[in-house]
Formats: structure tokens, C-alpha cells, sequence
């Protein structure tokens, strides 16, 4: 209802930005200070992984979502520091230092704008769904182990607090949807622990929090080749995981909220928010799945503004409300976040009835993508290689629909043998078996009017079977060619086999 209802305020009239009707704005400010607070103690976690102190991850944060939020391709959608890109960079800042770190940064932004202008977007088209269902439930299953450590070796008041943090955030939206029911449940769980002395593990247990603004400057780092050698493979390893997770995420917000998203601005846009970062002296980032869902899909926001403020109201919560954030209690981040994780799987895809009626072939991309993006704790990864795997099964899935039959004329003279299908590399190798080179009469015809020839592959088994016939002095006539195949066939044949 609320989700409809936004929607319905966006379709605003005239050129007014969506968000100065007061309902959406309402719903994007709240949304915008949900997000600030699920945002410190991740980033603060991924700071510990770069090897870094906890204010440069909150830095990189703060300046990803603000600048993302302006050049950005997808509203609404989340870009701050990001595990998979402390993963990256940690080793560079361990064996070399937090200034070669930040120039990596910059260097990964100017890779990422390079990509996106050169439109790496546009290979999102070659992702399968069984790919992008994996990709989901594997990062739902990722949010949710990312919580265990908050559940082990803690105080037993713990447990309460989120069952309680939990049913907050499942039932108060029954009784209003005004206020969104994450920050009902940080707030009352909050003043709960505070005011009754519970301890238990909080935000300010995670790292101390800035007391200042960044300040811009260049990284320390000698400006030689050398330093160039150093920074470049991590660079073009972070910005490939970067652009790979946000438009992954770009296009799971844009299935969400029924809209199309730019993924070329979006690409471009993380290259700018990396670099504008790296000058803040951040450690880099991109799209963040967990808070965007938080955005998006519990808040209800839709517009740049909650984007923008998630990253403006984190820099406020830390500076001018340090010591009251610090005394929210992990728990109630932990309830929120468990909750993202259980909405974000989708539960359809491993229902058995779902189950009998998919192919073998699209589970078994979506199990493999899952596994491997669990086993990595890299979404990239995953994608990676569950869309390798869903090629290689169409590939082989396509080899098999190629059809060859023979028609004799009456007279016995002439053979026509028509050909069926898509020929490339897999299902043109069988194709020079198909034919009766010893027992056709002297002319054979092979007509390729239902068929295309997409590669070098097929051309050559063309040129394999007609050499065949002519060494036992028969002739081959090929008809039928469509202009693509005509083109590609004319120009490699009889260049691809030794004489």
C-alpha cells in the first residue's frame, strides 16, 4: 500500500522534482536516516578489513552516497564503502600504506569512467535470469551471515533485544507506515538499553567515530611509473568488482520498482563518486545491497534525495550525534538487517514446485552462482562464473538443435541435404559426420536456407565436407545462405583448411 501509494506521488506534473511533495519527501528524509544508521557499523566493518581506521570507512560512505547521488544513473539506490572492495584493496594498505590505498582509488574511478564511456554497461544484457536469481539470494544469504558474529559469545540480553527488534520491525507497520518501522525499532530498543543500564555490544564498540569533516587532498605517494605498476592491477581489480556489484544491484532495484534505470551514467557516475572519494582520502566503494534493499524496499524511498541524506545524515550522526549513536545497540541493527536478508531471498525460486517445473540447467546456475559467491564473499565472482556456466549449458543445450536431412531425386543424380539450426563451434563439429560421402551420387546440394552461420568454426566444417566430396570426384553446390552467413562464408572459405 505505502509503495503504491509513493509511487502514485511521484507522477507529479509539470518539471518539480518528485521529492518536494511533502508525503515523498517525508518517506525519503526517514528512509534517508534509516540507511545513515544501518550504514555505521558496516562501514566501520569493512574499514577493519582494509586494514584501515574506522573513520575512513565512514568517509568513503559519506562522500560515495552524497556524490552518487548527483551523477548517478539509479535513484534510490545505495553506494558506500563495501566489503568486496575492502577485499580488494586490503592487501595493497597492508603492504604498502594508506596513500598508495587512496591513489588506487582515484586510479580505480578513472577506470570505471572509462568503462562506462566505453559502455561495459551494456554486457548486463548477457547476464541470464537464473544468474541474477542466484546473485539475489546469494547476497540475502550473505546480509544474513554478516550478522552471526553480532549473535555469538554475547551477553544473553542480546537475543531478547533482536527477537524484540524483530517483531517491532515485522508488526508496527500494521499499525502505521508514517515512521519507518527500522528506526522505530533502533529508537525504542535504544532508549530500552540505556535507560534500564543493559549492556550489551553497541556502535561504539565497533570504532571510535569521526569528530570532523574529511578534508580533501592528494594521496602521499610518489607520482612515478613505479607507483603506477604498484596501484594499476588492484585499480582495474576494484573497479571491475565495483561496476559489476552496482549494476547487478542497479538492475535488481530497477525489477523492484518497475523503472529503468542508466546504466552507462550509473557506471560513470561510480568512477566520479570513487574518485571524489579518493580525494576526500576514502576508501572507495560502490552499490551496497543490503542498505539499498533498506532504502528501497522496507523504506519505500524512490528518488536521489534519500541517497543523498543517507550519506549527509551519517556524517551528522557521527560528528553532532556521536555519543547517542554510539549507544544503539548492535542488536537492533542486527534485527533490522536479518529481516533485509529474509525479504531479499526469493523464496519462489526454491520452492518444489518451481523446482519440477525448471530446467536441470537454469537451477543448476543459480545453486552454482550461490555457492560460489557464499565460498568467496564476492558477488562479482559469483556472477562471473554462474553466467560462464549458464553459456557453456546453452551452448551445449543449442549444439543439439542442429538438423540434417537428405531427399534424393528421383533420377538418383542429385542429393539435397537441408541443414536446421544455429552452426557455430558446438554444433558445427559434428556436422562433417552427417553426410553419405561414399554412397551420394556425383552432385549434392546443400541448402542452408533455415540455418545461420555464426562463426569460423562452421565455415570450416562447410569446407571439410565439400573437400570430402570432391576428393571422390563429386561437386557441391551451397544455397539457401542468408546475407550474414553469405558474408562470413565468402570470406573464410577455403582459408581455414591446409592444402
Amino acid at each position: 500500500m505505502q509503495s503504491s501509494s509513493l509511487a502514485s506521488a511521484l507522477r507529479l506534473r509539470g518539471s518539480r522534482p518528485a521529492w518536494l511533495s511533502p508525503k515523498v519527501f517525508r518517506a525519503e528524509v526517514l528512509a534517508g536516516l534509516v540507511v545513515a544508521l544501518a550504514l555505521i557499523p558496516e562501514a566501520i566493518s569493512f574499514s577493519v578489513i582494509a586494514g584501515v581506521d574506522p573513520k575512513i570507512g565512514l568517509f568513503a560512505s559519506f562522500t560515495m552516497a552524497v556524490t552518487i547521488a548527483i551523477v548517478g544513473g539509479r535513484p534510490a539506490m545505495i553506494s558506500a564503502a563495501t566489503g568486496a572492495v575492502a577485499l580488494v584493496i586490503g592487501p595493497l594498505n597492508r603492504q604498502y600504506g594508506l596513500g598508495y590505498l587512496v591513489a588506487c582509488v582515484i586510479l580505480a574511478g578513472v577506470f570505471q569512467i572509462v568503462l562506462g564511456a566505453v559502455g561495459v554497461a551494456k554486457l548486463m544484457r548477457f547476464v541470464p535470469r537464473s544468474v541474477m536469481v542466484g546473485f539475489v539470494n546469494a547476497l540475502a544469504i550473505l546480509v544474513f551471515m554478516a550478522q552471526i558474529p553480532n549473535l555469538v559469545d554475547v551477553p544473553w540480553a542480546v537475543y531478547p533485544l533482536v527477537a524484540g527488534g524483530l517483531a517491532l520491525t515485522v508488526f508496527f507497520p500494521k499499525v502505521t507506515s508514517v515512521i519507518p518501522a527500522p528506526l522505530v525499532s533502533v529508537v525504542i530498543l535504544t532508549v530500552m538499553t540505556v535507560g534500564a543500564g543493559i549492556a550489551v555490544p553497541t556502535v561504539g564498540d565497533k570504532g571510535k567515530l569521526p569528530s570532523s569533516l574529511p578534508v580533501p587532498g592528494l594521496p602521499d605517494v610518489p607520482l612515478t611509473l613505479h607507483t603506477l605498476t604498484i596501484i594499476a592491477p588492484y585499480a582495474l581489480a576494484m573497479a571491475l568488482v565495483g561496476l559489476m556489484e552496482s549494476l547487478m544491484t542497479a538492475k535488481l532495484v530497477d525489477d523492484i520498482t518497475e523503472t529503468r534505470s542508466n546504466k552507462t551514467r550509473e557506471s560513470i557516475g561510480q568512477g566520479i563518486a570513487n574518485i571524489v572519494t579518493g580525494l576526500f582520502g576514502g576508501m572507495g566503494g560502490c552499490a551496497v545491497i543490503g542498505q539499498t534493499m533498506i532504502n528501497v524496499k522496507t523504506s519505500g524511498a524512490r528518488t536521489r534525495l534519500s541517497t543523498f541524506l543517507a550519506g549527509a545524515f551519517l556524517m551528522v550522526l557521527c560528528i553532532v550525534f556521536g555519543p547517542v549513536v554510539s549507544d544503539i545497540p548492535m542488536a537492533a541493527l542486527v534485527a533490522v538487517m536479518v529481516l533485509v536478508s529474509v525479504g531479499a531471498f526469493d523464496w519462489h525460486s526454491i520452492a518444489p514446485k518451481t523446482l519440477k517445473r525448471m530446467p536441470v540447467g537454469e537451477t543448476t546456475v543459480m545453486v552454482i552462482t550461490v555457492a560460489v559467491v557464499v565460498a568467496t564473499s564476492n558477488l562479482a565472482i559469483g556472477v562471473v562464473v554462474g553466467s560462464i556456466t549458464a553459456m557453456v549449458i546453452f551452448a551445449k543445450r543449442v549444439a543439439h538443435l542442429v538438423n540434417v536431412t537428405a531427399v534424393t531425386d528421383p533420377d538418383g543424380t542429385t542429393v539435397v541435404y537441408s541443414v536446421t539450426g544455429a552452426l557455430f563451434f558446438a554444433s558445427s563439429n559434428d556436422l562433417v559426420g552427417q553426410f553419405e560421402y561414399a554412397t551420394d551420387p556425383a552432385s549434392v546440394v546443400i541448402d542452408l536456407t533455415d540455418a545461420h552461420i555464426w562463426d569460423a568454426s562452421s565455415v570450416a566444417a562447410l569446407d571439410a565436407v565439400t573437400t570430402k566430396y570432391e576428393q571422390r570426384g563429386k561437386t557441391v553446390e551451397i544455397i539457401g545462405l542468408n546475407q550474414h552467413s553469405a558474408r562470413i562464408h565468402e570470406t573464410l572459405s577455403g582459408e581455414l583448411t591446409s592444402h
